[in-house]
Parts: C-alpha cells; sequence; structure tokens
C-alpha cells in the first residue's frame, strides 16, 4: 500500500534531500525512523531534491508499505514526530493512490527566498542580508522574462543530469513584506527592509532558483539591465550569469497536484 506524507524542515542541519553515503539527509533521517516503525526497509521519493541548507514548508514523498503490514496512518504520524530530530515535523501521514508519485504527479512547485536590508539578529537563519540597495522596480521587470517555457540551462549547476533543462515558469515576482516580530513586538523596521521572491514552476533545475537569485540581484544592483535575464536564457551558460546566493533562505513552499 501506497503512503503520502507531508512534512517541514529546517535544512541547515542537513546535507540536502537525498539520501548521501556518510553524510546526514532528510530522505535518510526519514527513511530511518520509518524502517524502525514499520520494521521492514522503507524507501521514500520526494517531489524534488532540495540542496543543503535549503528549507521546506509542506513537502510531500511518498512511501511503499507491504499489504501484511498494519499501518495507522495517524499514530504513525505521532511516532514520527517522536522519533525524528527536532529540525523535522511530520504534519500528516495518509493512504495515497497507488499510482501516485510524489515527484511525477506534481504539476506545480513554488519556492520563496528571503532577503532583508536591516541588521535582524532574528532573521539572520533564514533570509539573506543584503548590504546594497536593490531596485525592485528593474528586478521584477527582469523577473518577467523568466515567464513562460525555456530552456533555463544557465541557470542549472554544472552535472545537474537532467533529461532536460526546459521548464515553465509561471510566476516570478519581488514584494515588500513586514516580519512578524516587526508587526507583533515592535522591532523596529521601515518599509522595503524586508523582500521576498515567489517563484512558481512545473519543475526546477538543480541550485535553478538560488542563481535565478543571484542574477536579479545583479540587475537590482544596476550592474545589469533587465534584458539581460532574457539574454542569458536566450544564449547564455551558467559561467555568464550570476553567482548561486545561500541556501538557508530559500524555502520549498508547495507543490500542486494533479
Amino acid at each position: 500500500m501506497r503512503y503520502k506524507i507531508r512534512l517541514s524542515y529546517d535544512g541547515s542541519a542537513f546535507c540536502g534531500w537525498q539520501i548521501q553515503n556518510n553524510a546526514r539527509t532528510l530522505q535518510g533521517e526519514l527513511e530511518k525512523a520509518l524502517s524502525t516503525l514499520l520494521g521492514s526497509p522503507v524507501q521514500l521519493t520526494g517531489a524534488g531534491r532540495t540542496d543543503s541548507d535549503v528549507n521546506a514548508i509542506g513537502y510531500i514523498a511518498h512511501f511503499d508499505v507491504p499489504d501484511e503490514v498494519s499501518v495507522e496512518a495517524a499514530h504513525l504520524c505521532y511516532k514520527l514526530n517522536a522519533m525524528l530530530p527536532r529540525e523535522m515535523a511530520v504534519h500528516e501521514v495518509s493512504v495515497a493512490s497507488e499510482d501516485f508519485h510524489a515527484r511525477f504527479d506534481a504539476r506545480m512547485r513554488e519556492y520563496h527566498y528571503f532577503i532583508h536590508f536591516r541588521k535582524d539578529p532574528f532573521c539572520e537563519k533564514y533570509s539573506y542580508r543584503m548590504r546594497y540597495p536593490l531596485d525592485i522596480e528593474k528586478m521584477n521587470e527582469a523577473a518577467g522574462h523568466l515567464l513562460g517555457e525555456h530552456d533555463f540551462n544557465c541557470f542549472e549547476k554544472v552535472g545537474g543530469n537532467n533529461a532536460t533543462s526546459i521548464c515553465t515558469v509561471t510566476e516570478a515576482v519581488w514584494s515588500t513584506y513586514r516580519p512578524m516580530h516587526a508587526d507583533m513586538m515592535g522591532f523596529p523596521c521601515e518599509e522595503g527592509d524586508y523582500i521576498v521572491f515567489r517563484i512558481r514552476a512545473n519543475r526546477f533545475l538543480r541550485n535553478m532558483v538560488r542563481a535565478v537569485v543571484g542574477s536579479l540581484i545583479e540587475v537590482g544592483r544596476g550592474k545589469k539591465e533587465p534584458s539581460w535575464i532574457a539574454q542569458l536564457i536566450e544564449s547564455g551558460s551558467r559561467s555568464d550569469a550570476g553567482s548561486s546566493v545561500p541556501g538557508n533562505a530559500l524555502f520549498f513552499t508547495g507543490a500542486e497536484y494533479k
């Protein structure tokens, strides 16, 4: 029988989602806990492979259990949260259809990237502090060139090993926001001190979002014109695009299924 699991995690304590030899990974921790609870080896398939330090909210994975193994989903959820490290939280375990696939059935995925300009001890872990002003209007103009179906190999980490680098981006936008500790507890800040980039696509390449954000920052700092993004997509390589930004400020924020 196939089960679906929904969880959130702080990626700072792990070497990414995908299981690796001699490295602590999210998939590895979850498979170890499930195998212990169910008394048989369990293999997980996730919605996507997040890199080291990258976080997730509402991440989806699936696993199979032999029919003769008795599983009470709600109880399993409770037991997993008791066993897993504090950086991981399981929200739900539920029965899925036999043909459900956490990766291939996802028709849309979403990421958020957070940036702050004011020194803020409560944001350092999950946001990237920018020490230069950024022109958000130009960054949004540049982000508009990402929309649609394109070959995004210029933003793919070398050696990504994807069958294709063609993706369809349906949303790419920067906006300002106010953090909870500013609204609820009076942490001093001004409009524009905190910004977030939201991007939605049917699929993402390895390191793609971090490379996109790094390239848009080049535009925001005035080093490149917004049309440069279109030029990169048309004929650029990874070495032509901007540097990848740190992973700690990146969140996988959901997958949409059929």
